[in-house]
């Protein structure tokens, strides 16, 4: 059994915008990018982005530093459906410091829970992240 462990808190701000980001009504990709403050062992806001397909997010993210993204995307069914699944998707880019793959891994589970998204997904490399890589993902959930 995996043992809960909260490396970092969560800044209070960001359980208001996860609830806001949940209920949104927007009819577009959307994504909230996390990151930790390690000088305060907190999980802050980085960035949000609308209108955003997966590889332009994947321009914006940092190459070689763990992120944590809220990801709303406008998924196209083959049978003419729409629908905006919420994804919960875990970057930890080889080559990041020890301490800090730490914070992330250890903060990974608790976050992922309190924000109450169930589609979870992890990317070692950073240049996996592309629409056909999430659609792929995404296939298993029909």
């Amino acid at each position: 059994m995996a043992a809960n462990v909260t490396v970092c808190d969560l800044d209070p701000e960001i359980d208001e915008l996860v609830k806001k980001f949940r209920f949104r009504k927007e009819k577009n990709n959307a994504a909230i990018v996390l990151k930790i403050d390690s000088s305060k062992l907190l999980i802050v806001l980085d960035d949000q982005y609308e209108d955003m397909t997966p590889d332009e997010l994947q321009e914006e993210l940092p190459e070689h530093l763990p992120r944590y993204v809220l990801y709303s995307y406008c998924r196209h069914h083959d049978d003419g459906r729409i629908s905006y699944p919420l994804c919960f998707i875990f970057i930890h880019p080889q080559g990041t410091k020890a301490e800090l793959a730490m914070m992330y891994s250890g903060s990974c589970i608790t976050l992922h829970r309190r924000t109450g998204i169930t589609k979870y997904f992890e990317l070692s490399d950073l240049e996996e992240f592309t629409e056909e890589w999430l659609k792929k993902k995404l296939g298993f959930f029909n």
